[in-house]
């Protein structure tokens, strides 16, 4: 799917075109996107040292992204973290922009960061306190899981519109989705994945992370281990055949964001929904 480049104003289409700064654009769901680059220019001088300084981040893979789209944009990453993971995301995304390969450093490009970017949260996550209501405003598309929910199994209805508003995010810039829904390691990936990219047809990167669940608690907002090598991952674009099976989506999915349990060569999703 080719995605055009959509702009959303506050201003009538006739006088938007005069709004040469980008004061009165906003995105998909109604937020203001300078006020955006305002709160990802505070909080990224506010985090930035946690990856620099407290710890040290090894980013490879970024000349994969140099030449993407401004939209379209599916990265598919596995999770350890509720908040450090996505910060650390924004950090490399808003580098990218500026031209910086597998570095953040120095940290100019927050002087003019990257506003098209979301990333897949869970509600009950983003509604957890006045910091995670903050990170929501910053691009959270937000989720009810309907298989687990305050960290234990459940069973509740489909949130069927999840996709559409993550379709949404696609059309308007980059999205980061943590397939397997939850930051326990070698947890199935699930199937609404498959069904995503089969509906939206994005470029979808794959991206691996390590050492942040060594280095930050779980929420990702303090510290547990300072000194820590962090490592982020980009791999190149993956390919899906008009044919292929949701099972064997999952499956290259799941190994593509190594993800798959230990002498398990066929990871399976375990859920019988497609589900997000």
């Amino acid at each position: 799917m080719t995605f055009k480049k959509i702009t959303y104003s506050a201003l009538p289409s006739w006088l938007a075109r005069m709004d040469f700064l980008g004061l009165f654009e906003k995105d998909p769901f109604g937020n203001f996107l300078a006020i955006k680059r305002l709160l990802i220019f505070i909080l990224g001088w506010a985090t930035y040292y946690r990856y620099t300084a407290v710890n040290k981040t090894r980013i490879t893979g970024t000349e994969h992204l140099m030449d993407l789209p401004d939209q379209g944009v599916l990265f598919l990453s596995n999770h350890q973290t509720y908040f450090a993971d996505v910060i650390v995301f924004f950090h490399i995304f808003c580098a990218v922009k500026w031209g910086y390969k597998d570095t953040m450093s120095p940290p100019f490009y927050l002087l003019s960061p990257r506003a098209r970017m979301y990333y897949v949260a869970a509600a009950e996550t983003m509604k957890g306190g006045f910091l995670p209501k903050i990170f929501s405003m910053g691009g959270a598309i937000t989720i009810e899981r309907s298989w687990r929910a305050n960290g234990e199994d459940v069973k509740r209805q489909l949130d069927t519109s999840a996709q559409d508003r993550i379709g949404m995010g696609l059309q308007h810039g980059w999205v980061v989705s943590f397939p397997q829904g939850t930051t326990k390691p070698y947890a199935p990936v699930r199937k609404g994945t498959a069904h995503l990219i089969n509906d939206q047809q994005p470029i979808v990167i794959p991206v691996v992370i390590n050492g942040f669940r060594r280095a930050f608690d779980k929420k990702g907002l303090r510290f547990k281990k300072r000194n820590t090598r962090l490592t982020v991952q980009f791999k190149p674009p993956m390919h899906f055949r008009p044919d292929e099976s949701v099972e064997e989506m999952v499956a290259r999915v799941t190994q593509a964001i190594e993800q798959e349990a230990p002498g398990d060569a066929s990871p399976s999703d375990g859920s019988q929904h497609p589900e997000m």
